[in-house]
This record gives C-alpha cells, structure tokens and sequence, in this order.
C-alpha cells in the first residue's frame, strides 16, 4: 500500500494539470460450472527408460528413446466444454521451448526433452480429432502433436475450428523422449532422465 500511494503522489505532483479521478472500479468475473471433470491416467503415469548406457547415446546429434504410450482420460459429470493446459514441471530445462523439460544435468546443462503426441481419440465414444488453441481457446486448428503454450482439445473429424463438449474424452497419448548430443555432458557419472509435466483440465 505505501508504494502505491507514494507512486500515486508523485504522478500528481508532476502532473499538476491532469484531472483525477477520486474513484475506480474493479470487476471480478468468471463462471461456476454445474459439471467437474476428472483427468485419470490407466495405469502407472510414469514412463521408465531405465538405465540407458552412455555409450549407447550419440555424441554430436540428438538420441532419440524408444517411444511410450498411456492411456488417459478426461470423465465429466455432464457433457462440457473443457481444454487440457499443459503445465512443464521442469521449466526452463527443455531443449526445445514447445516440449516438456527432463532437468538439468551436470549443474546448468538442458538434459533434452519430450512430447506428446494424441491418437486414437474418442469423446462419448466416437471418434475426434486432436485440435490446439494458441489464444487461449479464441480459435482452434488442427494439430498432431500437442505442445506447450496452447490449449489442447477435441474437434469433431470434418471440423477442426471448433472445440467440442463431451462427457469421457480418452486418448492414447504417445511420448517421445529426446536426450541432447552426448558430447556435451559429462557421462563419468549416472545423470538422472527426470521429466514432468501437468496436465490441468480447464472449462470454457
């Protein structure tokens, strides 16, 4: 509060001439939803490469891991219109700025990075396709491979501009996990692959 009113004060007393108002309004706004949804993973939401030889990981180019899938799922209360956000855990540790991070090794170095990719995805049961939103949740275009800073979602399969509501949206997700050239670590010691990521249900 006294940095605001010294702030406030001193704009007043080198704009003498500008008139202020002795009033502002603040609005708070949002919705309650009458259905909550459940994200929910089958199984185990951990992926385990185990212990990879150094020897086995390529020095001047990128190794990439046998890919993974898990089965996740999205069970509302009610048919709704809702987004998955995707949330890196390990901010600030990818090597590319639209995966997940798997931390930092040997002090400051960017161990690599995953994704992932949506397939075989049914909302009530029928089949959809995987659509992104990059203004958060403005406008939606067909995607692939979901990444980080956009919203992800279901479209119908002849209509990828429109997210649609659903009730149990389930998708096989695949995760593709890339290690950082070798040369650049150093491989005497065990490095930790320690990836996470969040993925957050948000209503629109």
């Amino acid at each position: 509060m006294k940095t605001f009113a010294s702030s406030l004060m001193l704009a007043l007393l080198v704009t003498p001439s500008v008139f202020a108002a002795s009033s502002i309004d603040l609005a708070v706004r949002g919705k309650i939803t009458p259905s909550a949804c459940t994200p929910a993973f089958a199984g185990s939401n951990i992926i385990e490469h185990g212990k990879i030889a150094a020897k086995d990981l390529v020095q001047n180019n990128p190794t990439y891991l046998p890919k993974a899938n898990v089965k996740f799922s999205v069970t509302c209360e009610a048919s709704t219109l809702f987004a998955i956000k995707p949330i890196d855990n390990r901010i600030g540790t990818s090597t590319s700025p639209f995966n997940f991070g798997l931390g930092f090794v040997n002090g400051d170095k960017k161990l690599g990075s995953f994704y992932l990719t949506p397939m075989n995805m049914l909302a009530d049961g029928i089949a959809v396709q995987p659509i992104a939103s990059s203004n958060g949740g403005n406008t939606w275009y067909a995607e692939w491979r979901w990444e980080l800073l956009t919203l992800w979602g279901a479209g119908t399969m002849d209509d990828a501009s429109t997210l649609l509501p659903s009730k149990v949206l389930e998708i096989d997700l695949e995760v593709g996990t890339t290690i950082g050239r070798a040369d650049q670590f150093d491989l005497s010691e065990e490095l930790d692959i320690d990836g996470s990521g969040t993925l957050e249900v948000v209503y629109l």
